[in-house]
């Protein structure tokens, strides 16, 4: 509805200064008074339901506050990134200097999102990232214009480690792709396992997307550990847990995993997924009345049930909406804005979450087994679990 009332009000402006030729400054002021709020999301490709539910979610939290920012009505821009990092750079550049929008959100592939991270770092455009867990983002390249609302790629697996102990399962062999989310992983669930008393007895990789785990799967038969612990996500993500099935590894060794592992792909998986066990920061089966809440309102108003990416849309805009309100809706007042938001506490789905001082969200990570086709909690893993931000020198 907003949209479309803001487009019919620009065309009536711009007929009657075509009519007129008097009304010309006022349709210039008129167009400035709205925030302009661009999406960097993929659109098409693996990704693009990501790019939906984020979109879905954001515009979600701004419309149960009027469809607006500060009292601002608010123009959208739309650039689909394709996940394509060698366009990151030209994209967002786009959205800032041509659309010269107020904030960028964007974006899902940690590869595209360092295009977008040198150019809020350049220009100086609030980014808010929905997905992408690229450490360096809010580590070593941390800003005081780029906030985070979802996780960094070793939040999940920081909250594995214990649980798996805790289970009596002390001896395990790691698995991954080797590329940068997969290291990244790897970096929380040895730091968790290892102060937890754990012992990783061998670290397993494959070249990224490559999904030929069979001569792997046999290492690990004959290897017999406790327990398997895995980042992978995705196709590649039920591919593994149905050749993890066929090969009768699931019958005696306990697999963990990232909660991307099962995120998404469980119809795909089938059977396979089964008591797999995972640390994730949401699930769909949340038995609070926030999440259930939440859950309501996004079917009814998309026709889709909502996922932990629509979640992490939706929060974003909760952050907007808490900083816009604060500075009533100037978003040139920088240092009022950016403080509002990072002193926030986001009433999310996911539970309450706070904003650390490198702009990533300080949050509960749940203990989750697959029954039947659904993520279910059986716990908290670990409660506020923050990324260590290391490097970040906020200046």
């Amino acid at each position: 509805m907003t949209t479309r009332r803001l487009v019919l009000t620009r065309s009536a402006a711009v007929i009657g200064a075509a009519s007129t030729g008097l009304l010309l400054p006022q349709i210039v002021r008129a167009q400035s008074d709205k925030v302009r709020v661009g999406f960097m999301l993929p659109y098409t490709g693996t990704f693009a339901q990501l790019g939906v539910a984020i979109e879905n979610g954001f515009r979600m939290a701004v419309n149960e506050q009027g469809g607006k920012l500060g009292g601002r009505e608010i123009e959208f821009f739309k650039v689909d990134d394709e996940s394509n990092p060698a366009k990151g750079i030209e994209n967002a550049t786009r959205l800032v200097q041509r659309d010269k929008v107020d904030v960028l959100i964007g974006t899902v592939h940690s590869g595209v999102q360092m295009g977008i991270h040198k150019v809020a770092r350049d220009t100086g455009v609030l980014n808010l990232i929905p997905n992408a867990g690229v450490h360096v983002a809010t580590r070593a390249q941390c800003a005081p214009n780029v906030f985070r609302t979802s996780f960094t790629n070793s939040q999940p697996t920081l909250a594995l480690g214990k649980a798996m102990v805790d289970r009596g399962h002390k001896k395990a062999v790691w698995i991954t792709w080797n590329y940068a989310a997969g290291d990244e992983a790897y970096e929380g669930f040895e730091q968790s396992y290892t102060a937890a008393g754990g012992t990783i007895v061998k670290k397993l990789g494959l070249p990224f997307p490559n999904v030929e785990f069979q001569a792997l799967l046999t290492e690990i038969a004959s290897l017999k550990p406790d327990a398997v612990a895995c980042f992978f996500a995705g196709g590649g993500a039920a591919k593994f847990l149905r050749d993890y099935a066929a090969a009768g590894l699931n019958r005696n060794i306990q697999l963990y995993g990232s909660g991307f592992l099962t995120e998404g792909v469980l119809d795909a998986a089938g059977d396979a997924a089964n008591g797999v066990l995972t640390t994730m920061h949401y699930s769909d089966s949340l038995d609070t009345p926030r999440n259930k809440q939440f859950r309501l309102d996004y079917a009814k108003t998309f026709r889709l049930q909502p996922d932990v990416y629509a979640v992490q849309g939706y929060d974003t805009g909760l952050l907007l909406v808490k900083g816009a309100n604060a500075v009533k809706g100037d978003l040139s007042n920088k240092a009022a804005l950016y403080g509002a938001m990072e002193g926030a506490t986001i009433d999310s789905p996911r539970g309450k979450w706070t904003m650390s001082k490198a702009h990533n969200p300080i949050q509960d990570m749940y203990l989750r087994k697959v029954e039947n086709k659904e993520n279910k909690v059986i716990g908290v893993a670990a409660k506020a679990v923050a990324d260590p931000a290391t490097g970040c020198r906020m200046g």
